[in-house]
């Protein structure tokens, strides 16, 4: 629920829906055969990476909180997307620069995010090139995204009051070994300490366990695989029918 009026909830059914929830289905009964447990018994954050990218608490094997809202655009930034931002924020900008509401819904989603404040481009991969070669504003927006991912990580573990796993997933989440190991720098102190030379050289497609079994918190990196979660889901609907 949002804290607006009880009649829009009511009326226009607005509330956080979220997003990816396939990707984070996935990853999250993924995790769980990796270490061996029953999704039941774990408590799962689940943060899918990409151009669009949103993370998700998961307690028992069911979503709690997700980061995206009524449409894709909350959370945190993203590579066009501004997240979540002071609701004044628009109604100021709309003001002083005449904008419409659709005029002003295509700088939240096609004109924000990592793509405005590094003036570079909404490709990661460009980003970290950028960054690379010292570019200020590249390092500043990897800066953010890394602090805004960590802080929702933060809160979910407050929200479940505990967490075992951390999964990275998604094209940035599998790629991205700068944004990984920041994020994690941030997590001491859950005793999150990961291996960086394992983390530098793992890329999309591979599974890796960036910490060691026995830690308090364990951190994944998956490869997502939405298509065989929809297929999944669909043979267990098919079926149920069949009952």
């Amino acid at each position: 629920m949002f804290a607006v009026p009880y009649k829009y909830y009511t009326d226009y059914k607005v509330r956080r829906y979220g997003a990816h929830g396939t990707s984070h289905k996935f990853v999250s009964l993924r995790v769980a055969d990796k270490m061996g447990k029953d999704p039941k018994d774990l408590k799962v954050i689940t943060c899918h990476l990409g151009n669009g990218s949103s993370v998700t608490a998961v307690e028992g094997g069911k979503v709690i909180d997700t980061s995206m809202g009524l449409t894709p655009l909350d959370g945190f930034m993203m590579g066009t997307r501004s997240g979540g931002i002071d609701p004044s924020v628009v109604t100021f900008i709309m003001d002083k620069e005449n904008l419409s509401p659709k005029e002003m819904d295509t700088i939240l989603n096609k004109k924000s995010g990592v793509m405005a404040i590094s003036g570079i481009s909404s490709d990661d991969r460009d980003i970290c090139a950028a960054q690379d070669k010292g570019d200020e504003r590249a390092e500043l927006a990897h800066q953010m995204q890394a602090y805004q991912i960590a802080k929702f990580i933060g809160a979910y573990t407050a929200a479940m009051n505990g967490v075992d796993a951390i999964v990275f997933t998604g094209g940035i989440g599998e790629n991205g070994a700068w944004l990984r190991s920041k994020i994690c720098s941030y997590l001491g102190y859950l005793g999150v300490k990961i291996d960086e030379e394992l983390n530098e050289k793992t890329r999309k497609g591979a599974e890796a366990e960036l910490t060691n079994e026995n830690d308090k918190v364990r951190v994944f990196i998956l490869a997502t695989n939405e298509e065989l979660m929809i297929a999944r889901d669909t043979k267990e609907i098919v079926e149920s029918l069949k009952r």
